[in-house]
């Protein structure tokens, strides 16, 4: 699963060498601001057939959280 999403920040942030880990946070990646940030929640719903309330997301730490959201849904489709 991580490597699908590094596959989707890959994409929007348009950067073939980003790797990301479960500790990567938004102050990690320069270009990771509010606007980057509603674009890769909504590629990752995409990628990963998924949904996310406002809620879900609003509080998300890092790319670990992430991850766990994401597994908690897809679970549940």
């Amino acid at each position: 699963m991580l490597l699908q999403l590094q596959s989707v920040f890959q994409e929007i942030f348009e950067n073939e060498e980003l790797a990301i880990s479960r500790t990567t946070s938004a102050a990690e990646i320069e270009q990771w601001d509010s606007l980057m940030h509603v674009n890769l929640i909504l590629a990752v719903e995409r990628s990963f057939k998924i949904r996310f309330a406002s809620s879900e997301i609003a509080g998300l730490q890092n790319v670990g959280e992430l991850l766990d959201l994401i597994e908690k849904k897809a679970n549940l489709t």
